[in-house]
């Protein structure tokens, strides 16, 4: 590791707000730095001192040079060594967040920079993590951040899942490995009555969405005594979560086998498997069947992954958030409900909302607003960074 002593000092543009930093602002772009022939030659992963035109030292930060966000603030103290203490005591901080908010250790353990560790995200399943170090600097660190991890926890097996385009935008490989412990099988989650089981090792992303635990509550208040259709189902989060609330049946519909395949599991374990279905197909070609059959449920979930990851796909985004609005309106009976869920960064609350309202006039459909969603709170949000803020659910009652 770099000694503090001579750490590379990266410095800000005239141009730059260097007061945002200041203030708490965690990312600095490339084009906000001098980049001069050394400082495009410092090491990706290196810890670095940013300073301003004045010269004056503002914080230490995470450096890449091959990435857009080529440094991420990690401390305001020029003296802090990025070590097993250092990660410790961010842990800490975030451990004891999500113990005062949860019964069960079951929940998203680090939010990245809006835990302090940019980058990183953790779920922890029980005496299990599933860490995604998706900055170079962690990446380079991962042993202290695992042995800081089970120390703070008392978690014993810890996975390292590489997967996903942020690693990719850091220019880090996608391999994934075990690095305490072991992991042999599915894990079940108890969340709002429901039981789901957690593929670690070959689900999407960390196995299991925590983000949406509050509004999977919020859908089953609405679907007791209904039938409830959840399309982008995955492993049934929102169709398990009202079956367990009271739901009269509900129908998952997903492009992958195997998502089904743990919903299925899920409601077996819930002992709901009676009044549950699943259907395998592409979600708009099954939503315009469904239209055509003139098909109605009391309660119509859609859930899709991000139409809009990044603002050069913004646009394209909208239109497909907007024609999901339009094809679910088409399937919710009337006095029923339209839950239409966005996790696109990209696409604001305000956007999102707009393109939704304007896809459910298309249909004919007039809307109340009756309630909008966001991530549960063990996935806080920065407050100088909408994307830790990515998560919308509207809560629609149509005529």
């Amino acid at each position: 590791m770099t000694d503090i002593q001579t750490r590379p000092v990266i410095r800000l543009l005239p141009k730059t707000n260097a007061q945002r930093l200041r203030f708490g602002a965690p990312w600095v772009f490339s084009d906000q730095l001098v980049m001069d022939r050394r400082t495009k030659a410092i090491p990706a992963g290196s810890i670095v001192e940013i300073q301003d035109k004045e010269r004056q030292s503002i914080a230490l930060a995470a450096f890449n040079a091959n990435s857009k966000i080529i440094a991420r603030v990690l401390d305001t103290n020029l003296d802090a060594r990025i070590d097993v203490e250092w990660f410790t005591i961010r842990l800490r901080r975030a451990f004891e967040l999500r113990e005062a908010l949860f019964d069960a250790p079951f929940y998203r353990l680090v939010h990245a920079e809006a835990d302090g560790m940019p980058g990183v995200i953790i779920d922890r399943f029980g005496d299990t993590a599933v860490i995604q170090p998706n900055a170079a600097w962690a990446e380079e660190r991962v042993n202290d951040l695992v042995t800081a991890l089970c120390d703070v926890t008392g978690i014993v097996n810890v996975l390292k899942n590489a997967n996903g385009r942020a690693r990719t935008l850091e220019g880090l490989n996608e391999e994934a490995v075990i690095l305490r412990g072991e992991i042999n099988d599915l894990i079940p989650v108890s969340m709002n009555g429901a039981t789901y089981m957690a593929d670690l090792l070959g689900g999407q992303k960390t196995g299991l969405f925590y983000d949406q635990r509050p509004n999977h509550a919020f859908a089953a208040k609405l679907a007791k005594d209904k039938l409830m259709l959840d399309v982008f189902s995955h492993v049934g989060g929102f169709s398990l979560a009202a079956l367990a609330g009271g739901a009269s049946a509900a129908l998952a519909v997903d492009g992958s086998a195997r998502a089904l395949e743990l919903a299925q599991k899920g409601a077996e374990a819930s002992a709901v498997a009676d009044k549950f279905e699943t259907q395998k197909g592409d979600a708009f070609e099954t939503m315009i069947a469904m239209g055509n059959e003139k098909r109605g449920f009391g309660v119509v979930v859609c859930d899709p992954p991000a139409f809009a990851p990044s603002k050069p796909a913004l646009e394209s985004g909208l239109r497909a958030y907007e024609r999901v609005a339009r094809l679910g309106a088409n399937l919710v009976e009337p006095g029923g409900y339209l839950v239409l869920c966005s996790c696109s960064h990209s696409a604001d609350l305000a956007r999102f909302r707009e393109v939704s309202l304007r896809g459910v006039g298309k249909a004919g459909r007039r809307a109340q607003i009756v309630s909008t969603g966001q991530a549960g709170p063990d996935h806080p949000t920065h407050p100088y960074l909408a994307e830790t803020s990515y998560l919308k659910t509207l809560f629609l009652r149509l005529d």
